[in-house]
């Protein structure tokens, strides 16, 4: 995962304090959507499908989260 900064374009990586603070948000999330997607699903699935492929989405970049995570810790290591 890359960022870069808004003035040269310089590529940069986030810290691992930042990484880990991105993949407790993003399971905030994850768990939000998975919450109400449940209680819409009766009343109105096809919301609750769009709140399912979000959840999805999400999932799959903190499983990239978690990989950078643990790259970073087995190099400090």
């Amino acid at each position: 995962m890359r960022h870069y900064l808004p003035k040269t374009g310089a590529p940069t990586m986030p810290s691992l304090s930042q990484l880990n603070g991105s993949l407790h948000i993003h399971q905030f999330y994850i768990d939000k959507l998975e919450a109400n997607r449940e209680l819409l699903f009766s009343s109105d699935p096809e919301l609750a499908q769009l709140l399912d492929n979000v959840a999805a989405i999400l999932s799959e970049h903190a499983v990239a989260l978690a990989e950078d995570i643990a790259e970073m810790e087995y190099e400090d290591g």
